[in-house]
Formats: structure tokens, sequence, C-alpha cells
């Protein structure tokens, strides 16, 4: 509860306040060896100051720094300006605050609740919001940049609906922050932490000035949670005028090869290669067939697991022979084979080979990547996805 003796002071006004503030000016100093001396503590835990005007004159900055407001109730409150730096504010509820231009420098907001709260411009480097709520906040110009002591905190918070914009999120973690609705705009994310653990409940606005400012460093798995369209997020390298690392591919396979499929889909993504494989539940069709034809043409390579369940698949029989008309159109290498068995070499028992197809003597002229044993050998499996991805490098900046 309330220090009663800080309460009736603060019940006189900002001015009296502040200067009772000044007369004390070792209440509520930080110390590097103990957090508080008890004695020292300025203490408006619980209080209630919802709709107040604790503005009143802008030469007397309502001064609450390392104040405790744990739990206080500050919703629709005015606190424009006003110096909360190092202020404990867990549990607080500032639903609909006015925070414009405040200094909350190191803060605690944990698990505080700030629902449409008004942070244009407000300071809050090195603060922890972690567990927040600050849904529907307007958060223009805020500052939640990090310094080489501490990083600002937005683990977990809830920022569904909340409005970035020209907000400074320089190393700032957001690990598991909730998204949907949210809009960034004018940002730069090429050093915030944890974007791709975000949890996406619905898509989120993230803008084109966003992509740019950022230089092309947004973890395409949060891209993709935002709602940001697939085609966009593959050329996405190439608008911001940074060369491929990667050439981007399609891995065809069969739903019998799908644990193998999927594991090299995460390590090849985890190396920044843009790959995308069909789902294997989807019903096949002609308008699905007209999908995959035009995903082989939009991706650079095709990477074909040749087992011995997938060559006899007619949907990847087919996806060699688009692959293959690619490359005689083209001129350049398109289709990449790689085997988990030995099937595509294989003979039968009058010496035969098993694999018959009319460009078979195409596929297994190239060098076909062995990652037979993926399952039993890490060593081998990594060496293999090391040649594959040799075999995936850019020639050159592609724009």
């Amino acid at each position: 509860m309330a220090n009663p003796e800080h309460l009736a002071i603060l019940k006189q006004g900002v001015k009296v306040w502040n200067e009772w503030r000044k007369k004390n000016p070792d209440m509520g100093v930080w110390n590097e060896w103990i957090e508080y001396n008890p004695d020292l503590k300025i203490d408006l835990s619980e209080v209630d100051f919802s709709g107040a005007d604790l503005s009143e004159m802008r030469l007397d900055r309502m001064n609450f720094a390392f104040a405790n407001l744990s739990g206080a109730d500050l919703s629709r409150s005015e606190l424009p300006e006003a110096n909360l730096d190092r202020a404990v504010l867990t549990g607080a509820k500032l639903i609909g605050v006015n925070l414009r231009q405040a200094y909350l420098i190191g803060a605690n907001f944990k698990l505080a609740k700030l629902g449409s709260a008004n942070l244009t411009g407000a300071t809050m480097i090195e603060a922890d919001f972690s567990g927040a709520e600050l849904g529907r906040a307007d958060m223009d110009e805020t500052n939640l940049s990090s310094t080489n002591f501490s990083r600002a905190n937005l683990q977990e918070v809830d920022l569904r609906n909340a409005i970035l914009f020209r907000s400074n999120m320089l190393g700032a973690n957001v690990s598991k922050a909730m998204l949907g609705g949210t809009v960034f705009a004018d940002v730069d994310l090429s050093e915030t932490i944890g974007l791709e653990t975000a949890r996406h409940i619905l898509p989120s606005t993230i803008g084109i000035d966003t992509i740019y400012r950022s230089n092309d460093n947004i973890p395409e798995a949060f891209l993709r949670g935002a709602g940001v369209p697939e085609n966009l997020i593959t050329f996405m390298h190439s608008l911001t005028g940074k060369a491929f690392e990667f050439y981007s591919c399609f891995i065809s396979h069969t739903s019998k090869d799908k644990r193998f499929c999927e594991r090299l889909h995460a390590d090849l993504q985890a190396k920044g290669v843009r790959v995308w494989y069909f789902p294997e539940d989807a019903k096949w069709g002609e308008p699905v067939w007209g999908e995959i034809d035009r995903s082989i043409k939009i991706y650079d390579k095709l990477v074909v697991v040749c087992s011995e369940n997938s060559l006899q698949s007619p949907k990847v029989l087919r996806e060699i022979d688009r692959a293959l008309e690619r490359e005689d159109k083209e001129r350049k290498n398109i289709l990449f084979p790689i085997s988990i068995d030995d099937y595509i070499f294989a003979k039968d028992a009058q010496g035969n080979d098993k694999w018959q197809h009319p460009r078979r003597a195409d596929v297994i002229a190239k060098v076909v990547g062995d990652f037979s044993g993926w399952d039993k050998d890490a060593a081998k499996y990594d060496k293999a996805v090391d040649k594959l991805l040799r075999g995936l490098q850019a020639e050159s900046p592609r724009r």
C-alpha cells in the first residue's frame, strides 16, 4: 500500500510534489549495490489516479522517477512529459493514459495494462514491458531502443491493434509478443530481437517503408505470420537491392518421404534459402497442377527427392519433365536430383534399369546429391546439405 505521507504531499499538486522531490534528492535514488533504501522508497502503490490530470504546468514535469506505482490505476490520466525513469509499474492499469513525450527509461511495466495508451514520442529505453497488455496503444515515434547495458523488453507483450509509426525498436526484444492487426509503419526492424518467435493471432500491416528501412533484415517467418504474400517475400530481396545469397528452390517429393522433406526444408530455410514445397494433404487436381507449374516457373531451382517412392509418383515425374523443359528453353541448370536410397541407379535381375523414364539419362548425368542414411548418420547428412547449398549459391546479384 502507498505511503500516506507521500500520498498527502502528492494531493497538494504537481508543483508541491516536485518541490518536495527537489528538497529530498535522495528519495528513490538508485543505488548500484541495493535496489532501494526502504526508508527512502517513494511508495504510491495501488493508488487510484484514474482520470487525474497530473500535467499541471509544462515547466513542472511530473516527477515519478524511481517511484513504486505497482498496482496503481493511472487509466485515462494525463501525464505528458512526465518523468517515470526506473519507475515500478508492475501490474499497473494505464488504459488510455497520456504519456506523450514522457521519460520512462528503465521503467518496469511487467503485467501492466496499457490498452489504447498514448505513448507518442515517449522515451522508453531499457523499459521492461514483459507480459504487459499494449493492445491498441498509439506508439508513434516511441523510443523502445536498447543500450549497451540493457534491452527494452517486450517479451510476451500483447501488441494487438497497436500502432508503431516511426518507433525506434533497435535492439528491443519482442520474443513471443502477441500480434494481430498491429501496424509497423516506417519502423526499422533490422535489429529487433525475437521477431521470428512472435505469435500472430491475426494478420498485421508491414509497411513498404518498414521493409526498406529494415534493409531486408526481417525474418521470413515473421513476415509470413503477419500475412505478407509469399511472392512478395520471395522478391523482397531484390526490391531492397540486396543480392540473393542462394537461389530459391521448390522441393518435389511424395508423402511417403515427408519426414525427410520436412527436415531438409527446415534446414535449408535455417541457412537462408527461399525454399517451398506443396502441402501433401492438398487435393490434387488441375487447379493444383497449375499452381505447381506456376511455382516451378517462379522458383529458380527444383530439388527432386529421387527415392523409389518419388520416382513412381506421377506428380514428381511431371515436375521433373517441367524442370527439364525449362532447362532446354533457358539453357541453365534447374533440376537438382538428390537420393535417399539407391533406386535411381539400381538394376533388376536381368540387368535392366529399375527406373524407366524417357529422360533418365538427362537426370543421372547430373551430380546426384547422396542423402542415403540421412536418419542414421548426422555427419553425412550435414555434408550432403553443405554440398547442396554450394549448388544453390547465387552466382551474381539478382535484381
